[in-house]
């Protein structure tokens, strides 16, 4: 594994991926030479905004009026402000990725050491390439399930091999596809929210969830936005050292909160109209709508899936080159990739049955790891934001750097929140047992644990920076 610093001054041979389309990406977590640095921030923006024009994302503001109880407008609250705080934080952390050309579970060995980010970065993997990339496919095999009458499993077959193929491909094609998507999925997306917000009945009580369901479909929001997060760097790290870091941390923010907030609202107002019942959740999103904006709309579910699904399976990838093993020359990137898509397809067919409680039981426990990783990743983010690049880089590589309180902090961060405040249908820890209505603040607990600790352990135990 390559570990000289992306920002090496020396002369940088001719670009051997560079810009090109259609070829496949062999870079793993080294850091990206300068001679291969391409593209502007501008596509971050539909890079992060097409692959939450989807059914995931319209699921989330459901089951905020389903499941938590929320009548419509405390729902768009709960999502509103969730999805804005896992946005900011994921424009924050793609600025590391033009100032090392690494992925950003490899940026994690700053704050948890190289062999401490195992941990993390195998966590993402499993995360992202196994439980996203079933949960987004699952939604698009009964989109085409419903249109086109050809049973689910087929249809799983048939969406995967796609996304798959995607990000085989890798960095430069996963561009390019969600740029042209974005258009597609906007417009459609569009026509059905109109639809829904025509046909929605916002006099409809609700409102039984309290606070609890309030916090509930906060920590859902949040666990969905920043679920993206362990991923930022990974789309902004072939971009030049020089790029704008407003644009670069403006346009991935606003993609994410946008296409979240729009969709997971139009969710949400879905969930006041009454669904045909026995369907499908995709045929009951769409069971409102005339025919032709109906196919429209599974269309554009499958095609939303298989933009997620691209940015899962590669980012997946990139979180295993991340470990640091040493890998055989043959099971690189690509064949990584391929390796992700079928265990997720084989999650996918497990969660066939009964996907919408798969769902919400997923969107909250992806919250539980995700905020205390960011509580000790940003800590580290800010004490070392001062150190130029050149004197950071070589620690990306360096097998015997190590940062202890970052895993403790991480471990511990989990330990405490998760037994303490998780409110899962299987599991209900000892806080909401006693009051309910608190409802699940898990997320919240561990960020603040995770944060705090590490910050009070890393001055004093940790190599100073």
């Amino acid at each position: 594994m390559t570990t000289a610093p992306a920002s090496s001054t020396s002369a940088s041979p001719p670009p051997e991926y560079g810009d090109k389309v259609i070829a496949v990406e062999t870079a793993g977590s080294e850091p990206i030479p300068l001679s291969e640095r391409h593209g502007s921030p501008l596509q971050l923006l539909w890079t992060w905004a097409s692959p939450n024009i989807e059914f995931a994302t319209v699921y989330i503001g459901v089951i905020s009026v389903l499941f938590f109880g929320l009548n419509f407008w405390q729902a768009s609250a709960a999502l509103l402000l969730g999805t804005a705080l896992g946005a900011l934080t994921h424009g924050i952390l793609s600025l590391d990725g033009p100032r090392f050309g690494v992925p950003q579970m490899a940026i994690g060995r700053f704050a948890f050491g190289y062999r401490g980010n195992v941990f993390p970065s195998g966590v993402n993997a499993l995360v992202a390439g196994v439980g996203w990339f079933a949960v987004n496919s699952v939604s698009a095999a009964f989109a085409l399930n419903t249109l086109t009458g050809l049973r689910p499993l087929p249809s799983l077959l048939l969406v995967v091999a796609v996304e798959i193929g995607i990000g085989f491909i890798g960095h430069n094609f996963v561009h390019v596809f969600e740029r042209y998507a974005f258009p597609v999925l906007a417009v459609v997306f569009l026509l059905a929210g109109v639809w829904t917000f025509k046909e929605a009945d916002f006099s409809t009580a609700g409102g039984s969830g309290g606070i609890g369901g309030f916090l509930l479909a906060f920590s859902a929001a949040w666990g969905y936005a920043a679920g993206w997060n362990p991923g930022a760097s990974d789309y902004s790290r072939y971009l030049p050292p020089t790029a704008s870091r407003l644009r670069t941390a403006l346009y991935p923010a606003v993609g994410l909160f946008v296409s979240v907030a729009v969709v997971s609202v139009i969710g949400a107002a879905s969930a006041t109209i009454v669904a045909p019942e026995g369907s499908t959740p995709t045929a009951a999103f769409t069971g409102h709508l005339p025919g032709w904006l109906s196919d429209l709309v599974l269309l554009a579910i499958i095609l939303g899936a298989v933009s997620a699904n691209a940015l899962n399976v590669y980012s997946s990838a990139m979180s295993v080159t991340s470990l640091g093993l040493r890998l055989p020359r043959w099971l690189g990137r690509s064949a990584l990739v391929v390796l992700s898509g079928l265990a997720g397809t084989a999650a996918a067919w497990a969660s066939l049955a009964d996907a919408g409680h798969a769902y919400e039981a997923f969107l909250l426990v992806i919250a539980y790891w995700v905020g205390p990783w960011l509580g000790v990743v940003l800590v580290e983010r800010w004490a070392r934001s001062r150190t130029p690049a050149e004197e950071l880089s070589p620690r990306l590589g360096d097998r015997t750097f190590t940062n202890w309180p970052g895993v403790t902090a991480l471990l511990a961060g989990i330990a405490i929140s998760v037994p303490l405040f998780s409110n899962q249908e299987k599991y209900v820890g000892w806080v909401p047992e006693q009051w309910p209505s608190f409802g699940d603040i898990t997320c919240l607990v561990g960020f603040v644990v995770s944060a705090g600790l590490y910050a009070a352990l890393r001055g004093r135990f940790a190599r100073s920076v």
